[in-house]
């Protein structure tokens, strides 16, 4: 059976892979604004470092949509193990994506029909999981 992980690690896992291409993370006090301005919930910066460092562990509903949506995550993330590994390997795959500069495809299938960006987007969740695969593998 999979283990279950806490609260703080998928907020860490947000805060680790959830970013722009060629920015660092985002701050506790960045975060705590924008979940303010954006969505008119009150949250402070230290509560945000509480839950991600587990120093507190039991967070309310509306702070986790909060978060859920600031990330760009369903709130399921934090509630559902099964979930957050699928989401996980979503973000892995587009930290993998943003890394390595792939702008000009981003950019290419941009301008095709709808069905061939799904299309795109299926080769390219393929070659991934192909290439982890191989990885994986060789350990």
């Amino acid at each position: 059976m999979p283990r279950e992980f806490s609260i703080a690690e998928k907020l860490d896992r947000l805060f680790s892979q959830v970013r722009g291409a060629g920015q660092g993370e985002i701050s506790y006090m960045a975060v705590a604004e924008a979940i303010r301005a954006q969505q008119g919930i009150q949250i402070s910066h230290t509560y945000i470092w509480q839950l991600r460092t587990g120093r507190r562990d039991n967070p309310t509903v509306q702070h986790l949509t909060a978060l859920a949506t600031f990330f760009g995550v369903p709130v399921a993330y934090f509630l559902d193990d099964a979930e957050a590994r699928k989401i996980d390997g979503q973000l892995e795959l587009l930290r993998t994506l943003r890394d390595a500069q792939v702008t000009e495809i981003a950019l290419r299938a941009a301008d095709v029909s709808p069905s061939s960006r799904n299309t795109i987007g299926e080769l390219v969740r393929k070659v991934w999981e192909l290439e982890r695969n191989r990885t994986r593998d060789d350990t």
